[in-house]
């Protein structure tokens, strides 16, 4: 059956404002939402942005990464102002698949408005708040053309995917070209229940094991001439199910970790396998790193081997480092924008999974913060028309505010 990327499309690069009124996050939203922009297909997604940044001045460079093992990946960068301070949105235009689109109540990028609701895949991750920090940022240059520091835009259609020609790529091509930002705002669905209620200041590192035991194969009905994996593997999983990891801290949860497989593949019930394969991954707080993990785990495994012998192998993959932009006067600013537009206190959290902030702390301090993430990847996605507004005020604040500082 075709898909999105098999159909033509076409859209108009139409600024939804009049002269001296506000531009309007939803007409530009709905335009976003066209695009099928499945990772990494562009789909028109980032010049139908670039042409709303250059209408208002913004000098937009697009820059197109490419891997051996990876597809191409088109990437928007736009900045206006030249001098500090330098404050950056950050976010992606691409989305996952729409999945069966029989079951979506409107088609999934047709960007239906109904029952007060934008419907359409990638409305809340991100496109809506792509939208809706065009839209801040348009009018803020607009109202204060002449406002000392510069803003800047680092769009990527590779966040959903394997996040290699995206922008731990860009970061690098914008300090080339001295680009690095002060301070950059990533437009992650951050709220769990309303608009303002959570900020993201950093997130849990991922590091996933591979561990392997070989034995011997042979009958079950003469285990003493066969050498079994299985109880020496599973003497590991029991241990490593029960250590606790750590308490956490002021910012984090205790870190966990999960088992994804156990793997014999042995079809027989009367055959003992000669090898066993596990998987798990960790979700790390600021109490551990790569490698004290990875000491941890070869520890559990060299106590295990010296109790029932065996040959075991380990291979650990570093997935997103764990990271925490400290609260100060950066994360107070976001948050008193946030209280003034929206009525709540945000509460700071290092939740959830990984995001291309994990990228850009390396550079400048980072915050996620954007609308409700309750149909993220799901059928039926949406957002309400009224929170994407509000959105678009709480990033116009934060710019106000900013500049202010």
């Amino acid at each position: 059956m075709p898909g999105p990327m098999d159909r033509a499309f076409a859209f108009e690069i139409e600024v939804p404002t009049m002269k001296n009124t506000p531009h309007d996050p939803v007409a530009m939203l709905q335009q976003l939402i066209r695009c099928p922009s499945v990772t990494p297909h562009e789909a028109g997604v980032l010049t139908l942005l670039q042409g709303w940044l250059q209408s208002s001045g913004f000098a937009c460079e697009r820059i197109t990464f490419s891997d051996k093992d990876t597809p191409d990946v088109d990437n928007l960068f736009a900045r206006i102002g030249t001098g500090g301070p330098h404050f950056c949105f950050a976010g992606h235009t691409d989305v996952v698949p729409q999945g069966d689109e029989s079951i979506w109540s409107s088609p999934p990028f047709a960007a239906d408005i109904r029952d007060g609701q934008v419907w359409g895949r990638g409305a809340t991750d991100m496109k809506g708040s792509v939208a809706a920090f065009a839209a801040a940022a348009m009018d803020f240059v607009r109202e204060n053309p002449k406002f000392k520091g510069s803003i800047s835009f680092l769009i990527t259609n590779d966040e959903e995917g394997p996040a290699i020609n995206g922008t731990v790529k860009v970061l690098d091509w914008m300090k080339a070209r001295g680009n690095v930002p002060d301070h950059c705002l990533v437009g992650e669905p951050s709220c769990a229940e309303a608009l303002g209620d959570t900020i993201k200041i950093g997130r849990r590192g991922s590091l996933s094991f591979i561990v392997q035991v070989d034995g011997k194969q042979g009958h079950s009905a003469y285990p003493h001439k066969a050498d079994n994996p299985v109880p020496k593997l599973a003497r590991l999983v029991d241990r490593l199910a029960q250590r606790k990891l750590d308490d956490g801290n002021a910012h984090f949860d205790p870190s966990t970790l999960a088992f994804t497989s156990f793997d014999v593949g042995n079809p027989a019930g009367n055959v003992i396998p000669s090898r066993a394969t596990a998987k798990f991954n960790i979700r790390f707080s600021t109490e551990h790193s790569f490698q004290s993990l990875k000491e941890l785990v070869q520890m559990e495994i060299e106590a295990v081997r010296k109790a029932l012998g065996g040959a075991w192998y380990m291979r650990a993959i570093e997935g997103a480092d764990v990271f925490i932009t400290e609260p100060g006067d950066f994360v107070s600013l976001v948050q008193n924008a946030i209280r003034s537009e929206t009525g709540i206190m945000p509460k700071l959290s290092t939740s959830g999974g990984t995001s291309d902030a994990r990228f850009v702390k390396d550079y400048c301090p980072v915050l996620e913060f954007g609308p409700t993430n309750a149909t993220i990847h799901q059928t039926d996605e949406r957002i309400s028309v009224e929170e994407l507004k509000a959105t678009a005020k709480v990033y116009r604040r934060i710019l106000e505010d900013y500049f202010k500082v």
